[in-house]
């Protein structure tokens, strides 16, 4: 199958090549923003400028709802959206850009993994984890500041709120974790690093299923991307029903799998940390990383889960805490015996969640 029958797969057609001063004005400017912004990952500006001057660039017709530009792997292109302003960086051309950096190839030339994200001979896994890893480093790069987003009836900080918001927030989670340098230089060069990290956490149960969430996530938005698409076209009234139904599906199944994949991160991480708590310094630092994790977490109507998670294990601190002074044998907290301090607790919590969130940690 021929490039052209590909990207028309995509809904992308070709419009005309961008020019080489173009191409050589944003390899320049895109190769001077990742020095600044991830000195750790100790880049070369020349060298990546040499790299990305040699893309080949093009204006297309791309669907409306995609991303305005797109990294074609096959033909190690970039092919942006008629009209995107290319006479400065934008994060859309940091991002693609980005992703022409990771791309690690056999003898064959076939791609074989793009950061976080690997290519098997039937199934392409952690394509989710990997695009919000690179739009948070998207993000960094060009100086975003965090902000508070409403999607799928879900309330959560982000850098990224116009660009995978939701996977940007999750992977965010991850990376509190781990820490953000190891996400980064893992995504950027196709390691195992951040993986490794989360696995000895968290458990490599958790990572599968975390990275197939985010998976999921990225699938049934651009399945609602397309049946918006169909929608605006569609002339019979049934079937626009029946799109419309499916959407709603979707967004309803979005929005579980978020919370489910977000309950997962913070319980998998912290229930083992609980865990090697041995002298009064584990148990305040505990304390602090639990308390701190609320800069991250999404709420909506009717979510309690962490609240109520973060009431019982300060309870079971304070049991930790009597059972490493007075050295007898720990019995933690049943959560059922705290229900009665919740709601009043809830109604606490959120007054100062509304008004006290820090989000430096998301610059």
């Amino acid at each position: 199958m021929s490039i052209e029958s590909d990207l028309r797969k995509d809904g992308i057609k070709v419009i005309a090549p961008i020019s080489t001063l173009t191409i050589n004005s944003l390899a320049r400017s895109v190769s001077e923003k990742l020095c600044f912004a991830f000195p750790e990952l100790h880049l070369k500006n020349q060298d990546l400028f040499i790299e990305l001057s040699r893309l080949s660039m093009y204006t297309a017709s791309i669907p409306e709802g995609v991303a305005e530009a797109n990294y074609f792997y096959k033909n190690s292109s970039v092919y942006f959206r008629e009209g995107v302003n290319l006479s400065c960086v934008q994060p859309c051309v940091v991002h693609e850009l980005l992703h022409h950096l990771q791309a690690i190839r056999d003898k064959k030339n076939d791609l074989v993994r793009l950061g976080l994200c690997e290519f098997g001979e039937f199934k392409i896994y952690g394509m989710g984890l990997n695009e919000g890893a690179v739009q948070l480093m998207t993000a960094h790069c060009m100086g975003e500041d965090s902000d508070i987003v409403k999607y799928y009836d879900l309330s959560f900080p982000t850098t990224s709120p116009n660009f995978y918001p939701l996977l940007c927030n999750l992977v965010a989670q991850m990376a509190y974790i781990t820490g953000k340098e190891l996400l980064y230089t893992s995504t950027f060069y196709s390691t195992d690093e951040f993986k490794n990290a989360f696995i000895q956490l968290c458990g490599e149960k958790a990572f599968y299923q975390v990275t197939r969430n985010l998976d999921t996530i990225l699938y049934s938005e651009e399945k609602i991307i397309q049946l918006q698409n169909r929608l605006l076209v569609e002339v019979s009234n049934q079937k626009s029903r029946k799109m419309a139904e499916k959407i709603e599906d979707l967004k309803k199944k979005i929005k579980e799998t978020f919370i489910q994949t977000q309950d997962l991160i913070f319980t998998s991480y912290f229930n083992r940390e609980f865990e090697k708590i041995h002298t009064t310094e584990d148990i305040e630092a505990y304390r602090a990383r639990l308390y701190n994790y609320q800069n991250y977490i999404a709420i909506a109507d009717g979510y309690h889960t962490f609240h109520s998670y973060y009431i019982n294990q300060m309870a079971n601190l304070d049991l930790k805490h009597d059972s490493i002074l007075n050295h007898t044998a720990l019995v933690l907290a049943k959560p059922n015996k705290l229900a009665s301090l919740l709601k009043a607790i809830r109604r606490l919590w959120k007054k100062e969640t509304s008004t006290e969130v820090n989000f430096d940690n998301w610059k």
